[in-house]
């Protein structure tokens, strides 16, 4: 089946956004991991404090385990983004 293209996809312009866009899909999937794996460990290390000290220790492991999902959702927003501009999407 051929694929559908239209005349703004041929040529250089074509050539550049299938570069782009391989380019920005790899680097948004290379930022989302970092995030995810960023953002796991931080939740763990939470809750490792908090099992290990207790309700003492809860208010420090509830706030790294909320800076681990705030660094996971802003790589998530920057990997979109990267992702977006790699396909020419505004």
């Amino acid at each position: 089946m051929p694929i559908n293209t239209s005349s703004q996809d041929t040529g250089v312009t074509g050539a550049s956004k299938f570069v782009t866009s391989a380019a920005g899909n790899t680097v948004g999937g290379v930022s989302r991991t970092l995030g995810n794996v960023t953002g796991a460990a931080g939740r763990g290390i939470g809750d490792t404090i908090t099992g290990a000290t207790g309700s003492a220790g809860k208010p420090v492991g509830d706030a790294i385990g909320s800076i681990g999902t705030g660094v996971e959702s802003g790589a998530a927003g920057v990997a979109k983004g990267v992702e977006n501009a790699g396909q020419w999407k505004r």
